[in-house]
């Protein structure tokens, strides 16, 4: 593909001749035909915004089609833009202090090489997610906190432009006829787009960022998210391959978790895992890992979350992992953990246990099945042995607010019972933080029968409530 195909794909969002919406070798940033128009920028004179247009501009008559060279590194390709820059900038002839030289020379950096003016959020370790309302509103989520950022894009042409460059590095496409798409980073960080006409105020950009170092249980223990016990007690429930499902809100941090307790099954199982797009980090080696597909422009070739849960069963999985059940996959989720394959570990979006099974039900009808409900019920109580609830609370930390045993049926009902709950009646300290963690109410889960069958030793002081009981979760 030579230097005008390249940009006539950037422009259609990565689609070729014929509709092709297949992924293309671009490797890095595409060129771009014409930078954006100057607007709004913080703390950034008008002057200083026409001259980062034009170095821009220069930046791609210079470079053109080396920009994708697949010969050259990383380390060089950045070496070469900012050697050129720094002589297209001498060109220029503007005074210029060394604060605005340097971050002139970051700014066309990150609008050649990277996602503009994204760029320094991503490359931000405290940032865990992005939200890009418009081209002068961009908000950012910092320690769980919510804050509007001092990032602007020059227009809307150019916040259209990042868009696209995302999607197409991952061979797939935005435009009017497909207004909204899914799609991850480089670095696993998952990315959410949607444009006009769907989009009523202009193109919306939601990035949530992927952990560079993978949080281990250690990081969720320091952080308060479980305690040192609960973290014992799941490890063990891991490996005496228990059915969990971790529940949760959204930014709750169910991804996070269900990565930690993966991280539990030892290495000599064969693990399958399957996702909307790939965001578990495991390290160990017998490893496969499935992602969803969309359909193409013609409306074919899509493959559901169902068919990997399906295909996943004839691959002699001893661990089927799947990232989030949000339809008829569920049906066949339970079906596989009442089959023999035991230890199977998934999310779902709900505010308590109680509602995580509600919901489970729920996604088994959306199966197409005409089911009857207590037979749906039945399915779910012999499944499920285990889900760990998770909140974001008001002090912006993510904890696991319970941990609850499913123990089977009593007549039309799902029974359950908490094995640790959250002490809110500790309160808050004097920085708004809750004080309180997940204590044990004290009962001792059926579960751990099967640990003794195994031989997994679990200290009986896990299960010892504390002297003053806390006050337990209301369903």
């Amino acid at each position: 593909m030579n230097l005008s195909e390249r940009l006539e794909a950037a422009r259609t969002g990565g689609a070729g001749p014929g509709g092709d919406t297949g992924p293309r070798p671009v490797a890095r940033a595409v060129p771009r035909p014409h930078a954006p128009s100057p607007g709004p920028r913080t703390g950034i004179s008008e002057t200083l915004v026409a001259l980062m247009d034009r170095a821009t501009n220069a930046m791609y008559e210079r470079l053109g089609a080396r920009l994708n060279d697949p010969t050259l590194t990383e380390e060089q390709l950045h070496a070469l833009v900012r050697t050129e820059l720094a002589a297209v900038v001498a060109e220029e002839g503007v005074p210029l202090t060394t604060a605005q030289q340097q971050r002139l020379i970051q700014d066309v950096s990150d609008d050649v090489l990277g996602l503009g003016p994204l760029q320094r959020l991503l490359d931000d370790t405290d940032v865990t997610e992005i939200m890009v309302n418009g081209p002068d509103t961009v908000y950012i989520e910092r320690r769980g906190k919510l804050s509007l950022s001092d990032v602007h894009f020059t227009s809307e042409e150019h916040l259209r432009r990042i868009i696209e460059r995302i999607v197409s590095k991952v061979g797939r496409r935005i435009d009017e006829s497909s207004p909204l798409v899914d799609a991850r980073l480089a670095d696993g960080s998952r990315v959410n787009a949607i444009i006009p006409p769907l989009s009523f105020s202009g193109p919306a950009l939601t990035i949530r960022k992927f952990a560079r170092d993978p949080f281990t249980v250690n990081d969720l223990i320091s952080m308060d998210t479980i305690t040192e016990e609960m973290a014992e007690l799941l490890r063990a429930c891991v490996e005496a391959r228990l059915n969990i499902i971790v529940s949760g809100g959204t930014g709750s941090g169910k991804t996070t978790l269900l990565n930690v307790l993966s991280s539990f099954i030892p290495e000599s199982e064969r693990i399958i895992t399957i996702e909307d797009a790939i965001e578990l980090q495991l390290h160990q080696e017998h490893l496969v890992r499935l992602e969803s597909r969309p359909a193409n422009m013609e409306g074919k070739g899509e493959i559901t979350i169902r068919d990997l849960v399906r295909n996943s069963l004839r691959m002699r999985p001893d661990r089927i992992v799947v990232g989030e059940v949000r339809g008829g996959e569920s049906l066949d989720m339970l079906q596989a953990m009442n089959t023999g394959h035991d230890g199977s570990l998934s999310t779902v979006h709900a505010n308590s246990p109680r509602d995580a099974i509600a919901r489970l039900e729920t996604l088994v009808l959306m199966a197409g099945l005409d089911l009857p409900l207590r037979a749906i019920r039945e399915q779910v109580a012999s499944a499920v042995d285990v889900i760990v609830q998770l909140a974001r609370l008001r002090d912006g930390s993510r904890r696991v607010v319970s941990l609850t045993e499913v123990q089977g049926m009593e007549g039309q009902t799902v029974t359950l019972q908490d094995a640790f709950v959250f002490d809110y009646a500790a309160g808050m300290n004097e920085n708004g933080k809750f004080i309180g963690n997940s204590v044990a109410t004290g009962v001792r889960p059926r579960f751990t029968e099967r640990f003794e069958e195994l031989g997994i030793t679990v200290p009986a002081r896990i299960f010892a409530p504390p002297a003053v009981k806390p006050v337990r979760s209301v369903r």
